[in-house]
């Protein structure tokens, strides 16, 4: 905790914004992207469902009937006299990204080590901004080492997807379970499977253009 500095702050962070959520029921992991908003570079992040799902929850501000993890986590927040100020990933470990939340309360500025995942959905909601570190950026966006893994990383959805639509596929063609599943059931698997074929076929240009 220090007092607010706002000449000081975040030199050498860069502006991005959320620009692109990933969402497959089956998968374990989903992808969001994140945008330079001042320039062309942007990158992944592989998150949880749980968490994609509270992002795109609180993007589109859709309610629930009592408050989930996020939503307390901001009511607390502003219980206590506080705002969230900004979301810095600042850091890049071991394949995981580092996150830190600031809140300012009153003249003091709280710093508080988060996943990027649950910063992003806590602030959302707020349109808090969001900055990298100009290292991380760099880290992430250029070199070969960088370039490998963020291909590996459309590998790995790219499998994954392939897996879903099987199962979704498999399912849809049987016949005893579509005559016993609600059409309300078969219509959203068909949607789903629609909206992964989709994402499977512009994952699959990349990796091809891109080798």
């Amino acid at each position: 905790m220090r007092p607010l500095d706002y000449n000081k702050w975040y030199i050498m962070d860069i502006p991005v914004e959320l620009s692109r959520i990933l969402i497959t029921e089956l998968g374990d992991q989903q992808v969001i992207f994140l945008r330079e908003k001042s320039g062309e570079r942007s990158f992944p992040i592989l998150i949880g469902t749980n968490e994609a799902l509270a992002i795109d929850r609180r993007l589109k501000g859709q309610l629930t009937p009592r408050p989930m993890t996020h939503d307390l986590m901001a009511t607390v927040i502003d219980a206590m006299g506080g705002r969230l100020e900004r979301i810095v990933i600042n850091d890049f470990r071991d394949h995981t990204f580092i996150a830190t939340i600031y809140i300012a309360q009153g003249e003091k500025l709280i710093e508080i080590d988060a996943r990027p995942s649950d910063a992003i959905a806590l602030g959302t909601a707020q349109d808090t901004p969001i900055f990298v570190s100009q290292h991380v950026l760099d880290n992430v966006t250029n070199g070969p080492p960088t370039k490998n893994e963020r291909l590996e990383l459309l590998r790995h959805r790219l499998a994954a997807l392939e897996q879903a639509i099987g199962e979704v596929t498999e399912r849809l063609n049987d016949t005893e379970f579509i005559s016993q599943a609600p059409a309300e059931v078969i219509s959203q698997l068909d949607t789903q499977l629609e909206e992964m074929r989709r994402e499977h076929d512009a994952i699959d240009r990349v990796l091809k253009k891109l080798g």
